[in-house]
């Protein structure tokens, strides 16, 4: 980062709360503590967490295929687990938060605060009572899918891919969507397909959020949002996390930067309007996939862990954002959408 921004960076990151909305954290957790590890997110993500000054992750529970479907609901419950005994090994660190009241409270004492989040539904097959086990259990974020069918929608594949007829919401999916909202959790369309996309817009009556997805106008992937969709989304109330990995922000592009990066929030800013873009950086770098078998998809992310957030707030700055406006897409965003629904 330039010294001369160094200052002005530091000064923004003082007064945002500052949100990555998706972090697959419970699921890395998970894989280290099965391998003999303690004290995974003190030893590996808190000291990047406060360098880029962060305050609230959410913290996505993510399952492999290699778990489903018969294990998929003992998985999340087992990372959920895992992340209580972090907290027990790490007192005063870092804390599950339900609210925007516990998450700011979580600041106050100078803990990191974590939102838990389903990132798919597949641990819940088609029981519709056990998303009312995971609300107990702290969950407060609902992820309809991940890039595969289940008993909810159709997910976005990540390329072209061999499939069926391609379908949107279920009827599960619709008494899903219905009985989230009654409990107060916030809805996240990332990694749906478009016909799914256009369901829950219909269905839903509180402000949505597409977690970790970029434009489809500058990177072609399913995964990204079309103008059509980032347009409903601003009308919706709803917040798009801008998603750092590098396939999900430039096709075919030898060296992706933050500055291609940047060009997707600018994109959304002209078309929806600044209020409606936010952080879900989606890091995975530093994740290793135990489970994976056969030559696996390079990606790389262009913010370089959770300390590089100074580099994307100074390329903000250089393309004429205020500081308000920095403020709000650092996090203040996703809170107002979460104090609505949440608190």
């Amino acid at each position: 980062m330039e010294k001369k921004f160094l200052e002005h960076v530091a000064d923004i990151h003082r007064r945002a709360f500052t949100v990555d909305a998706h972090f697959d954290l419970t699921y890395d957790v998970a894989n280290r503590r099965e391998r003999g590890q303690k004290k995974v997110v003190e030893t590996n993500f808190l000291p990047q967490f406060k360098s880029g000054n962060f305050n609230l992750i959410v913290s996505a529970i993510f399952i492999n295929n290699f778990f489903l479907p018969e294990m998929g609901l003992r998985r999340a419950l087992d990372q959920i687990s895992y992340l209580h005994e972090e907290i027990g090994e790490t007192p005063g660190q870092f804390r599950i938060c339900r609210s925007t009241t516990e998450a700011y409270a979580a600041q106050a004492a100078g803990e990191m605060a974590l939102f838990l989040s389903l990132e798919g539904a597949e641990p819940l097959q088609n029981d519709l009572r056990l998303l009312r086990i995971f609300y107990e259990l702290g969950v407060r974020g609902l992820g309809l899918v991940w890039s595969r069918r289940n008993c909810v929608a159709d997910g976005a594949f990540f390329s072209e891919t061999r499939e069926g007829r391609k379908g949107g919401l279920t009827s599960f999916g619709v008494e899903l969507i219905e009985k989230a909202e009654a409990l107060g959790m916030f809805i996240d369309v990332s990694h749906i397909n478009d016909e799914g996309f256009w369901d829950v817009l219909e269905l839903a009556t509180k402000p949505l959020i597409a977690s970790h997805s970029n434009c489809r106008a500058l990177a072609g992937t399913m995964r990204n949002l079309t103008d059509d969709q980032i347009k409903a989304m601003a009308k919706n109330g709803g917040v798009i996390g801008m998603n750092s990995v590098d396939v999900f922000i430039r096709d075919n592009e030898p060296e992706v930067r933050v500055s291609h990066f940047i060009d997707h929030v600018d994109h959304i800013v002209k078309i929806g309007g600044v209020d409606h873009v936010g952080l879900g950086f989606d890091l995975c770098d530093g994740f290793t996939d135990y489970l994976h078998v056969g030559p696996a998809v390079k990606t790389c992310d262009v913010v370089k862990t959770h300390a590089g957030l100074g580099e994307f707030t100074q390329g903000l700055i250089i393309r004429g954002y205020t500081d308000e406006a920095i403020i709000a897409i650092l996090g203040g965003n996703f809170m107002r959408v979460f104090l609505e629904i949440l608190d």
